[in-house]
C-alpha cells in the first residue's frame, strides 16, 4: 500500500520476501555475523562474506536485491536510474535502539536517496520491543511479520526512529538506493569477487578475533562480554573443543582460529572443523534445515564418543575465556533460548548427519557464482544469471 505519496513517500509490503528466503538469511547471519555498528546491533554485510572467504553466500541475496530495486524504481518513478549503495543483515538485540533521524543525516551519507528496511522475522514471536516509528505520515508504526518490507526516502520526510529491543533479535536485511554511480555496490563487490572467487571449496575463515567480541557497554574488556560465535553454538548447546590446546605459542584468541571439534553432554563429535566459524556455519545449517535433514543413528553414531577429562577442562578454560558469563548470552540473544528448547533441539549426531548437505549446499552456491561471474563481470552488475 502506498502511503503519504507528496508529504512522506513511502511503501509498506507485505510477504514481498518468502518464508524460505527470510530462513535462508537468517542462517547466513547467524553464521557470519560480527558486532555491529551501534551498541547490541550485530551485521553482516556483502563485503565482509568475501573477505572471510565465504563469497558463495551472496548468491541468496541476488534475486532478493533485484526484485527490491525493481519495486523501488516503479514505486518512485526512477526506472533506470538507481545504484544499490548498501546491502547488509542487521540484528539488534536487548537495549538496540536508535532515536529521530533521517537515513542521510550525515555529509558521508548524502548519497542516499532511498531505503529499504526488510524484516526477516516477526515482532512479538521473535522479538520484542524494536517497532519502526516515522515521526509524521501514516502508518506511525510498523509492528511487522517476516517478509515484510518498508520501503521510503532517505530525506527529511521520512524521519524515524527504532524503538528499544526488549527481548529477542530483531532481524532485517537493510539497502540503500543512490542515484549516484560512484557510489554503486555492485562493482565494488565484482572487483573484489574477481580477485578472489576459486572453484575450490570454500572453507569460512574467521576475521579478527575483536570484530566477534561483544562487550554490553562497548568497551573491549575479556570479562565484560563474550565471542559471538562461541555464544551461537552455545544458545544450541554446543561447547568448543579447541585442538590448539597443546600449542603454548597461541594466545586465547587464536585457539578458535585453527582445528576445533563440537561437544554436547559430555559426548565430543570425532570430525574436526577447520575453525571455530566453519563449526559454527555448519551447525546454524543443520538448525535451518532440520525439519528436512534424515538422521541415520547407526550411521553416524560412531563418530560421537565419550568426553575424557583432559578434554572437558579444555572446554571449560575456553568457556572461562570466551563465555565469561554465560547468563549475559541469554540475555542479550532473548527469550526464545531462555527455556532450554532450543538447546534441545539438536545434537551430535544431527550435525555429523548435516556436513555432507551443507557440503552440497555449498557447492551448489559455488558453481552458480562461478558461472554467474564473467557476466557480472561484463555489464558490472550483480543480477541473476540464467543458467544454461
Amino acid at each position: 500500500m502506498w502511503e503519504g505519496k507528496r508529504e512522506h513517500p513511502r511503501l509498506i509490503l507485505h510477504n514481498f520476501i518468502t518464508p524460505e528466503e527470510c530462513k535462508e538469511l537468517e542462517f547466513i547471519h547467524r553464521s557470519c555475523s560480527t558486532v555491529g555498528y551501534r551498541p547490541n546491533v550485530f551485521s553482516t554485510t556483502l563485503s565482509h562474506l568475501i573477505a572471510t572467504n565465504s563469497p558463495h553466500l551472496l548468491i541468496p541475496f541476488v534475486s532478493i536485491r533485484e526484485r527490491l530495486k525493481e519495486k523501488m524504481e516503479e514505486t518512485f518513478g526512477c526506472e533506470y536510474e538507481l545504484f544499490i549503495e548498501f546491502t547488509g543483515l542487521i540484528s539488534w538485540c536487548r537495549g538496540a535502539s536508535i532515536g529521530w533521524h533521517s537515513d542521510d543525516n550525515r555529509q558521508y551519507l548524502k548519497q542516499r536517496d532511498f531505503s529499504a528496511v526488510c524484516y526477516l522475522n516477526s515482532y512479538g514471536k521473535d522479538f520484542k520491543g524494536g517497532l519502526f516509528r516515522f515521526q509524521s505520515g501514516e502508518p506511525a508504526t510498523i509492528a511487522p511479520s517476516a517478509g515484510d518490507v518498508i520501503m521510503y526516502t532517505a530525506d527529511d520526510r521520512n524521519i524515524h526512529s527504532v524503538d528499544e529491543v526488549t527481548d529477542g533479535e530483531r532481524l532485517t536485511l537493510a539497502m540503500w538506493f543512490t542515484r549516484d554511480s560512484s557510489h554503486d555496490e555492485d562493482s565494488n563487490l565484482i572487483s573484489r569477487l574477481s580477485q578472489c572467487a576459486s572453484p575450490e571449496f570454500p572453507l569460512p575463515l574467521p576475521a579478527s578475533a575483536n570484530m566477534y567480541w561483544f562487550c554490553p557497554h562497548q568497551h573491549a574488556n575479556l570479562n565484560t562480554g563474550f565471542d559471538i560465535c562461541v555464544a551461537r553454538l552455545h544458545l544450541l548447546g554446543f561447547d568448543v573443543h579447541s585442538l590448539q590446546e597443546e600449542d603454548r605459542s597461541l594466545d586465547a584468541s587464536e585457539q578458535l582460529m585453527g582445528l576445533v571439534q563440537l561437544a554436547k553432554g559430555g559426548e565430543l563429535l570425532a570430525r574436526k572443523f577447520t575453525n571455530v566459524l566453519h563449526a559454527l556455519q555448519v551447525v546454524q545449517f543443520c538448525h535451518w534445515k532440520a525439519s528436512e535433514l534424515k538422521t541415520s543413528k547407526v550411521e553416524y553414531e560412531e563418530e560421537v564418543k565419550a568426553m575424557s577429562q583432559p578434554q572437558l577442562e579444555t572446554i571449560n578454560a575456553l568457556n572461562a575465556v570466551f563465555l565469561p558469563d554465560k547468563g549475559l548470552v541469554t540475555t542479550t540473544f532473548g527469550y526464545l533460548y531462555s527455556n532450554g528448547e532450543e538447546k534441545d533441539s539438536l545434537n551430535l549426531t544431527n550435525v555429523s548427519s548435516a556436513i555432507a548437505s551443507w557440503e552440497e549446499y555449498t557447492c551448489k552456491l559455488l558453481k552458480e557464482l562461478l558461472s554467474s561471474l564473467p557476466q557480472w563481470e561484463t555489464y558490472q552488475t550483480i543480477h541473476k544469471v540464467e543458467s544454461g
